[in-house]
């Protein structure tokens, strides 16, 4: 007579109650990697490599910061704090670069006649984009808002063809903002306006 099969046990994790092969996949990986190693060390041998590699990084750090300062000591610590930078990663893996601090300006016609020219980037040089436009407006006589662009950033457009004027009012109003940090998009490329 043949066995009985026997029902599968599986291993369910407690952090995010998924079963133990699928916690790759839940919300939150890098919250179940500690119950894995301890718990299921043969689903993710990669966990329990990354695991030993990171406590040898720490023990060789620790050695180093207990090094007796002496002279030359210090400069290698201060050069490792300087050299390792935080970067953001999002969900999916990517990392997420700091945005170039530049302003650009396009100019976009309109009704065959009429002309557009929006300023983008004035707000990483910490400019308030209202105050901007107010100022934009009664210097050029014209309309000036704040709107939000096709990447949902917002902008300051500014009716009529006032693209090469701007940049010397930008560079005289907020000396923050370098001329060389200035752009012109013009048929598609970017070009700098110094």
């Amino acid at each position: 007579m043949a066995e009985k099969p026997q029902p599968v046990r599986v291993l369910y994790c407690s952090v995010c109650t998924l079963p133990a092969e699928y916690c790759e996949f839940g919300p939150d990986f890098e919250k179940c990697k500690p119950w894995l190693i301890n718990n299921a060390p043969e689903l993710y041998p990669d966990l329990l490599k990354e695991a030993n590699e990171k406590e040898t990084g720490k023990v060789s750090e620790q050695l180093q910061s207990v090094r007796i300062s002496g002279g030359d000591g210090a400069a290698p610590s201060g050069e490792s704090s300087s050299s390792k930078q935080e970067v953001k990663r999002l969900p999916g893996g990517k990392i997420k670069k700091k945005e170039k601090q530049e302003v650009v300006i396009e100019k976009v016609v309109r009704n065959k006649r009429k002309c557009i020219t929006m300023v983008k980037g004035l707000e990483l040089f910490g400019i308030k984009l209202s105050d901007a436009s107010k100022k934009l407006g009664k210097k050029f006589a014209t309309g000036a808002s704040v709107v939000k662009g096709p990447t949902d950033k917002e902008q300051i457009d500014v009716q009529g063809d006032i693209a090469y004027d701007i940049v010397d009012f930008i560079t005289e109003t907020w000396p923050d903002v370098p001329e060389t940090a200035i752009y012109f998009i013009e048929d598609g490329k970017k070009v700098p306006a110094a």
